[in-house]
Formats: structure tokens, C-alpha cells, sequence
């Protein structure tokens, strides 16, 4: 089977120091790219990732200090690999979670502006757990009757993934799915858009799943003591808890999306237009597009609520983090 394609799409997988998106660092890197005539190119490096890889990690795949230290350092090869990924959609195993987050770290770190705008993302393992839940080695055996040689290379899984993939189309194409809420369909099928969507079905914002889409399309927090609150109507209560976040332990693709609805909420204060998205328990399509307009001046906040922001224990915690108390 061929992959039905309207621009190319690249498989690619990533081995680390660690799985800590925020903190450790790529130290093999393998991408696949396949074209829509069918043709493939691999292209894949070593990277030295300035910091020791821990024992336990280098037993999983194999990658030990002494294999990286001439390797060149992601800053150095980076901007191949954004150039080369540039006109792609991306594939992975798991790569929604960890390496598409963890690639961006790696750019945003080196100062290479890599857009994802635009693109799609199938991530083969949300199709297998969904369906069969299992793991990428059982999977390839599930699928393709063969058992990956050299697993945790990042060649062979990657190779193991594209494999896989197109297995799973064949097997999958006519079955039918139900989801949580009892809705059936058909979602695994030689369609981009169709398996972008259907291994995405969290809707997450920044990857690390911090926010994501409610089913109004609008930016809600995804954690901590505002989870399932839309973004913005969190600036309009406690524009502070932007700055913490900020200023947290949080993934540099995180802070960037967040920082994207911040200037998009700042912009529509000083234009005096501001018109927060609905909570998401509200229907906004059943209300009509006049009515929208006419309440648009009455959700306009208060001066007071404004200056006079109440203080909070986030505000506090970031007092004592700027002033070491």
C-alpha cells in the first residue's frame, strides 16, 4: 500500500537523555521523509546533547557518553532538519507527547524559528492504543508478523513505525469505531486529515497537553486549579497567573503558546474590541451572529477589576521567587 499523500510527511523518532521535555536532550535524531510519489529519504545524526546521558538511559537505547562526545550539538545541525521537515507533515510513535514537543525545545533552545502552523500530525501509537493498545514492538509484531531488529535505534523504530502505519491502514480501513460518548465512524483510512484528527483527539495546544481545545475550538487550561477555564477569561480574573507560568518549570513550546493568546488578549484590550471566547459549556453557534455584536460593549470589565487585581497565593509565590524570601 501507498500512502495517499498530497505533500510529503515525515516519520521521525528521537532518542534522549531523558523524557523530560523541558530539561533533557536529544542525542540520536532519524527522520524518514516519504513524498507523495512514494519515494523515501533518510536522513538521521548523533547529537552531542552537553550533558552526561544517565546509566539507566543509555540501557534503554544504547547510546552511552562515549558514542555522542564528537558528535556535533543539536544548535549546530538543527536548521538542517528544520529545512528538511520544513514542507512536511509529521509522523511519529508517541511523537505528539514526546518528540514533537521535545523537537521544538531543541529549536527554540538553538534560536531556529520553526513553524508547525499548518501542519498535521499522525501519531501512530494513538491509532494502536486506541484500537489495540499495545506496544510499538508488539505492535510490529501484531501488524507485520516480524519482530523489530535493533529496537530503541532510532533507524530500525522509526522504519518499525512507517511499517506499522501502513498495516494499520489495511487492517483498519472499513472498521468501524466508537468513541466515549457512543458517536461511531470510520476514522482509520488513507486520509492525512482524517488520521491528523483522529490522533489527535485531545486537542492539545502545546503538546505537553497544558491546554487544549475545548469543543468550541477555544484554549482552555488543562491542569491545576483552573483546569477546564478558558484561557482568556483566566487573564481577565488573574492576569498574573501568566507570569507564573512564564516563569515556571513549564516546556519552552508551552510558554510560546501561551505567550500567542496573551498578545492576542493584550491586542484586543487596546483596541477597546475585547470579546473573551464563551466558556465552553456555552453554544455560541445557536446564538445569532446580530446578538453577538449587541454584547460585545456590555462584556467590556470594569476599570476597577482591572487595576485593582485581588491578591492571590500565586502573586505571592512569585514575590517571594523575585525577592529570594
Amino acid at each position: 500500500m501507498k500512502l495517499n499523500l498530497s505533500r510529503p510527511i515525515a516519520f521521525f523518532d528521537l532518542e534522549a537523555t531523558g523524557i523530560r521535555i523541558g530539561i533533557d536532550r536529544i542525542v540520536e535524531i532519524a527522520v524518514l521523509k516519504v513524498f507523495p510519489d512514494g519515494s523515501k529519504e533518510m536522513k538521521s545524526n548523533r547529537v552531542n546533547p552537553e550533558m552526561p546521558i544517565p546509566m539507566e538511559t543509555s540501557r534503554i537505547h544504547g547510546i552511552y557518553d562515549t558514542d555522542i562526545q564528537d558528535a556535533p550539538t543539536f544548535k549546530e545541525i538543527g536548521k538542517e532538519y528544520a529545512d528538511f521537515l520544513e514542507d512536511c507533515d509529521l509522523a511519529g510513535y508517541n511523537s505528539n507527547k514526546f518528540d514533537i514537543p521535545m523537537l521544538m525545545e531543541e529549536f527554540i533552545r538553538a534560536g531556529i524559528d520553526f513553524d508547525l502552523e499548518g501542519k498535521r500530525f499522525i501519531d501512530v501509537q494513538n491509532i494502536f492504543h486506541q484500537m489495540e493498545q499495545r506496544t510499538l514492538k508488539a505492535a510490529y509484531r501484531f501488524y507485520c508478523n516480524k519482530d523489530i531488529v535493533n529496537a530503541h535505534s532510532a533507524d530500525a523504530d522509526i522504519m518499525a513505525t512507517y511499517e506499522v502505519l501502513l498495516a494499520q491502514l489495511e487492517k483498519y480501513q472499513d472498521q468501524e469505531w466508537e468513541d466515549k460518548c457512543g458517536n461511531k465512524s470510520v476514522p482509520v483510512k488513507n486520509d492525512i486529515d482524517a488520521l491528523h484528527q483522529f490522533t489527535n483527539l485531545s486537542k492539545p495546544v502545546d503538546f505537553a497537553g497544558r491546554m487544549v481545545y475545548d469543543e468550541n475550538g477555544v484554549e482552555v487550561f488543562n491542569f491545576g486549579k483552573h483546569k477546564g477555564k478558558c484561557v482568556e477569561h483566566v487573564f481577565d480574573a488573574e492576569p498574573s497567573y501568566y507570569s507564573w507560568m512564564q516563569q515556571g518549570d513549564f516546556p519552552l513550546y508551552t510558554k510560546r503558546c501561551l505567550e500567542r493568546i496573551w498578545n492576542r488578549w493584550t491586542a484586543k484590550k487596546a483596541t477597546g474590541k475585547q470579546q473573551a471566547p464563551k466558556p465552553s459549556a456555552v453554544n455560541t453557534a445557536t446564538i445569532p451572529h446580530e446578538q453577538h455584536r449587541q454584547e460585545r460593549p456590555e462584556r467590556k470589565v470594569s476599570p476597577r477589576k482591572e487595576k485593582d487585581v485581588p491578591i492571590t497565593g500565586d502573586m505571592l509565590e512569585q514575590l517571594k521567587m523575585k525577592f529570594g524570601k
